[in-house]
């Protein structure tokens, strides 16, 4: 497993199922398995919305929301850059 620490998310990639174990967002902990097409999704929605102005929210368990304002959104953006690559 490759371990991740961004500035907005952390979790470890696993090679093996070709799976990012999300394991914490901001400040919230979490155990939520991204596969790759869910992957791509979230990437290309904040990609374009990376400079809309206000905040975007993502949630976990479909309950929790997490608002992340436009800097926020940037950071993530590079956190996902860092992961990207791993997917195959």
């Amino acid at each position: 497993m490759t371990n991740i620490n961004g500035h907005i998310i952390s979790g470890e990639f696993n090679r093996e199922t070709n799976e990012f174990l999300l394991q914490k967002v901001k400040n919230q902990d979490t155990i939520s398995v991204i596969k790759e097409r869910q992957f791509s999704r979230l990437y290309r929605y904040l990609k374009e919305h990376e400079d809309s102005e206000g905040n975007q929210i993502i949630t976990l368990y479909d309950q929790m929301l997490i608002p992340l304002n436009q800097n926020e959104v940037k950071q993530l953006l590079n956190d996902l850059e860092q992961i990207q690559p791993l997917y195959h």
